[in-house]
């Protein structure tokens, strides 16, 4: 595991030095706005990220999680269909999910993920669902009728 972790700003992250909130880059947060809509979801991939060469069901997944992260079997099926249409987890046949970035950049992601909730707990959950919040906003926006 390399000792920094690098956005494709200019911003550097040294691991194991503090993550401030100056830290959530803006490529970051679209990340977070993209791929992970509930705390529940990051509890999942990170999950799977901790171990990558196993891979398994929803159903499994969830059970792992459970009773901490109270979290269905549908709504990690969900998710993991999000995690794969961004390229962070590959699925088999058997419907078995696994860890696998597509890209560097998507991995970066992950990493810095783990050390956002591992450092800034509070400011990350805040986050997920300040730009959960702000999707449902801007979605909420595009049906007011306009005053002439």
């Amino acid at each position: 595991m390399p000792d920094f972790i690098q956005d494709s700003g200019s911003r550097v992250l040294k691991m194991g030095a503090p993550m401030e909130d100056a830290d959530f880059s803006d490529d970051f947060c679209r990340f977070l706005q993209t791929t992970i809509p509930a705390v529940d979801a990051a509890e999942l991939l990170l999950l799977m990220r901790r171990t990558p060469d196993a891979a398994a069901t929803a159903a499994e997944l969830a059970a792992r999680l459970r009773p901490s992260v109270p979290i269905t079997e549908a709504e990690a099926t969900k998710y993991l269909e999000t995690f794969q249409a961004r390229g962070l987890v590959s699925t088999t046949e058997e419907k078995r999910a696994q860890y696998r970035p597509a890209s560097d950049e998507l991995r970066m992601y992950g990493d810095m993920l783990a050390l956002a909730y591992k450092e800034r707990p509070v400011t990350l959950i805040r986050m997920i669902y300040a730009l959960r919040d702000a999707r449902i906003q801007t979605f909420a926006d595009a049906f007011k009728l306009r005053r002439g």
